[in-house]
């Protein structure tokens, strides 16, 4: 045994006295190679192709003519666009002119713009069709649009995104492939104009639970647009390497439309009553005062939220025509099912003013209703004349005031925008005051990804 370690130890003495040199400069040679490669990873990722493909799950029934905006802004532009401030701002269209007291719109469109088939952009590709409007392309590069009467949301109206033959657009990324289950798309898949490996797959899930489901199961590696971080009863932020972030959806507003031909509710005291019932706070959203994102150049900053004040909401009753020797006030809320939990909440605040309100589900807007909970989409424009004009089928609350009227006609006739923040500053102050409906809040969305 002695003999066999001394023999072992002589070996190796021999070995690195032989070969010691060559160890040494192969260690140094592997040191040095190693440095090489990693400092210069960043000019080798542009020989050598990385993939960066995510797959992300939306919820939504969507056609191919009708996609999802956040998608469609990817693809393609329209002659404008329109930023989260509500300003507008160039896209296809280089600059325009506005004349003949806005009715009409000259576009002068970019002269180095290409569709992502090749084909390069001109007037003879901006097919919107408008009604009661004429359109002359005198070149090229210039469009006209007539107006029959002024209409200043037109500016904002061509921000809605172009497309060439086969969905090919103007923008980051080109449409790959689109998969149908019928008339509805199963999934579509973008890969980006500047580099061809990076790639974007959505795929659309009926529901927020199919969509909870197919992350969980990991058929997608980001779900956008969750109404909650839960999944059954476990929170998706104790789910190893997956990261949760909330987001305020400023492009919907919850609301509680009052029917203002109601025989209780016409009473502007019984509509204020109830506003001054409401929480101060939501854990679904963000606190809404204004049908008008808080971002936007057209928020009237000096109007306060109405604080919540049971003791004034009883005084407001007792002195309103609904005011009788019943100890109780007897109300309906309409809602959709997706809004019952809330509804709930907003009648035990009612029922501490005395107050009773009975829920009832609904799967449309409903055409007869004292109270309808639900949501609406903020417009791009301030103008909110379909929605507050007393001559307007989408009126729903039935609301009429003839000043609201006339700033309403007056904000979509006028095209400098500073006199339109004066219009529709007095537009958020006297509607406000009307109450012909409580705004509740912005709601939160989760999207959750994969670390």
């Amino acid at each position: 045994m002695v003999v066999r370690r001394r023999l072992i130890l002589w070996l190796i003495r021999a070995y690195i006295k032989k070969s010691g040199r060559t160890i040494l400069l192969s260690f140094f040679a592997g040191l040095l190679i190693f440095f090489i490669i990693l400092f210069s990873s960043r000019f080798l990722s542009k020989i050598v192709p990385i993939y960066t493909e995510t797959v992300t799950g939306v919820v939504g029934s969507y056609t191919a003519d009708n996609l999802p905006p956040f998608i469609v802004e990817k693809v393609a532009n329209g002659l404008t666009a329109v930023n989260t401030t509500g300003a507008v701002k160039p896209a296809l269209a280089d600059s325009w002119d506005i004349l003949d007291n806005g009715k009409k719109y000259i576009f002068h469109l970019k002269k180095n713009a290409y569709f992502s088939d090749g084909t390069k952009i001109d007037s003879d590709h901006i097919n919107y069709n408008f009604k009661d409007v004429s359109i002359e392309r005198p070149d090229k590069n210039t469009i006209i649009f007539k107006l029959r009467e002024e209409y200043a949301p037109f500016l904002v109206t061509v921000s809605r995104p172009i497309f060439h033959s086969n969905l090919a657009g103007n923008g980051e990324y080109k449409i790959e492939s689109i998969k149908l289950n019928g008339d509805f798309v199963q999934s579509i898949t973008l890969v980006s104009i500047k580099d061809k490996f990076d790639i974007k797959t959505y795929i659309f899930y009926p529901s927020i639970e199919a969509l909870k489901h197919a992350y969980v199961l990991g058929e997608i590696s980001i779900a956008l647009g969750l109404d909650s971080p839960q999944f059954d009863k476990v929170s998706f932020r104790d789910f190893r390497n997956t990261k949760v972030n909330r987001t305020t959806n400023y492009n919907k507003l919850v609301t509680l439309f009052y029917n203002n031909n109601d025989q209780i509710l016409s009473d502007k005291k019984v509509r204020l009553a109830l506003s001054y019932a409401l929480p101060t706070e939501y854990s679904q959203g963000e606190r809404a005062v204004l049908p008008y994102k808080p971002t936007s150049i057209y928020y009237n900053k000096e109007l306060e939220d109405k604080p919540q004040n049971y003791d004034h909401a009883r005084l407001l009753l007792s002195a309103s025509d609904a005011a009788s020797n019943e100890a109780q006030l007897h109300i309906t809320i309409k809602t959709s099912p997706k809004y019952t939990a809330l509804a709930k909440d907003l009648a035990k605040n009612f029922a501490k003013i005395g107050v009773i309100a009975e829920i009832k589900n609904v799967d449309s807007v409903p055409t007869d209703y004292q109270i309808y909970l639900a949501d609406f989409t903020i417009s791009k424009d301030p103008d909110q004349y379909p929605l507050w004009h007393s001559n307007q089928i989408r009126n729903i609350t039935k609301y009429k005031n003839l000043r609201i009227d006339k700033l309403l006609e007056d904000g979509r006739k006028t095209i400098n925008v500073e006199e339109r923040k004066i219009i529709y500053a007095d537009f958020q102050k006297f509607l406000i005051e009307d109450v012909p409906a409580s705004f509740l809040f912005f709601p939160y969305e989760y999207d959750i990804s994969r670390k």
